[in-house]
């Protein structure tokens, strides 16, 4: 089945998107969609994720992404598709 092929994807995320509890609740929507990955801000002012699950569960993420928590402004949203490297659990670095 399609939807549940392991896929990856490597996000980043740009707007007023840090100090908006952006990485707390991107975790916190990946935990509960059963991925892996972690997600992480940059010097930038960008947010950068990976994600690694089911095809579907991935999707809907990365659509999350494209609006983010109450308080995030995203800009715009850039998606890479990336190999799987079989992480397990989801971290804020």
């Amino acid at each position: 089945m399609v939807g549940s092929e392991v896929v990856a994807r490597e996000v980043v995320v740009h707007g007023r998107v840090q100090g908006v509890f952006f990485r707390a609740s991107c975790q916190r929507e990946a935990q509960q969609r059963g991925l892996a990955g972690w997600v992480t801000n940059e010097p930038d002012g960008s947010v950068r994720a990976w994600f690694e699950g089911p095809h579907a569960e991935v999707g809907a993420i990365c659509a999350w992404c494209r609006h983010g928590p109450v308080g995030a402004l995203v800009e715009r949203v850039s998606v890479v598709e990336r190999e799987p490297g079989g992480l397990r659990g989801f971290v804020v670095r």
